[in-house]
């Protein structure tokens, strides 16, 4: 396979134990005794990241659609009633967040506002742009979005390569700024690709997922969950990878011994993307306060892994255990029928999927048997 031809593979693909009730539409997949899995809409194509708004509008980005979405349950029932387009044309417009009414929407190289939406869905404003001087690149150019408890703007800017020692300060790095555009900093570097963080509830600690090279083989390097309470620190790439794996190009101009190791290591290749502490308090009180993370799949591994949303079990502040929470987009024969993207707690306590490949998103509630 050629270098033209890997790379084209690798954005296709990346902008790309009880039975779930019958009825639901989403045979194979399971989640644990007392969950359920259901179809909430499968009207929003390349469906990506989510946000809330403050009157319960689901906000949807996409990839390859270039379009950004508003999903409304107006009658509360656990389907979506109503799904508007709010914007189209967009540059992967993959990251949405929300703010004082207002969604910022994140493509390649911008970060745009549509003022008071929530007002709005029916005609929505044009969309004004907040900042405009992020790179162009497309490889991993595709941003995530969200609001700090700082009030500001999160989003990252990935390695644009597969590996490589960019010039760039700004490549491989997390950045935020304040919601006008202003004051961007770089706030943690040598961070692949991210597509997903979240604060923990309580420490209100920084952590994200970060996607680990190709092309070291089918079990390395990791994938990884990593944690930045503090601006300016260094997690690795592109000269180490995981705890101690040194590239075998760039490890030799900086050891892994002056770089943040990751805090949990996934498996190889499961493309870890959204993730979210849960809030809510419907679920059992175990699973309070614990992180889930929509595992993508793997594009490049001999046998796939992934696709399918794990619980990352936390202990004194640290993750200690994962293991699967909803899995069966891939069948046993192979055949992949869904791809979890990203993650949002409801008011209700219900947990939102998305899913890019099937265009849909799904309601996980919890009622005890």
């Amino acid at each position: 396979m050629n270098i033209r031809s890997k790379l084209l593979g690798c954005l296709l693909a990346c902008v790309g134990a009880a039975t779930a009730q019958a009825g639901s539409g989403l045979g194979g997949i399971t989640v644990p005794p007392g969950f359920h899995i259901e179809l909430f809409t499968d009207q929003v194509p390349s469906a990506r990241s989510l946000a809330l708004g403050d009157d319960g509008t689901v906000y949807v980005g996409s990839l390859d659609a270039g379009k950004v979405y508003a999903v409304r349950d107006d009658n509360l029932d656990g389907k979506a009633d109503r799904v508007y387009t709010l914007a189209s044309g967009l540059h992967m417009p993959n990251g949405v967040a929300s703010l004082d009414g207002d969604l910022y929407v994140a493509e390649v190289s911008r970060i745009g506002k549509l003022k008071d939406i929530g007002h709005h869905l029916a005609d929505p404003p044009p969309l004004t742009t907040v900042y405009d001087s992020y790179p162009k690149d497309i490889h991993h150019g595709w941003k995530y979005l969200r609001v700090g408890p700082d009030r500001k703007l999160y989003a990252p800017v990935g390695a644009p390569c597969n590996i490589c020692n960019p010039s760039q300060d700004v490549y491989a790095s997390l950045t935020r700024l304040d919601p006008d555009g202003k004051n961007l900093e770089i706030y943690a570097k040598g961070i692949r690709n991210t597509v997903g963080f979240d604060w923990q509830p309580e420490t209100h600690e920084l952590w994200f997922t970060d996607n680990g090279r190709d092309w070291l083989g089918d079990d390395a390097p990791p994938d990884e969950l990593n944690t930045a309470p503090k601006a300016g620190m260094h997690f690795g790439y592109p000269f180490c990878h995981g705890k101690d794996i040194a590239d075998p190009e760039f490890g030799k101009f900086k050891a892994c011994a002056h770089t943040t190791p990751p805090a949990w290591n996934f498996p190889a290749h499961v493309a870890p993307l959204g993730m979210r502490f849960y809030t809510g308090t419907q679920f059992p009180a175990e699973y309070r306060g614990q992180l889930f993370v929509a595992q993508h799949g793997s594009w490049n591994r001999s046998t796939p892994q992934g696709y399918r949303v794990v619980l990352v079990r936390f202990q004194d502040g640290r993750p200690v255990e994962e293991k699967p929470f909803a899995e069966g987009w891939l069948q046993a024969d192979g055949k992949v029928t869904g791809r979890p993207v990203d993650i949002l707690t409801l008011p209700d306590g219900a947990l939102l999927v998305s899913d890019d490949q099937r265009g849909a998103l799904y309601r996980i509630s919890y009622q005890p048997q």
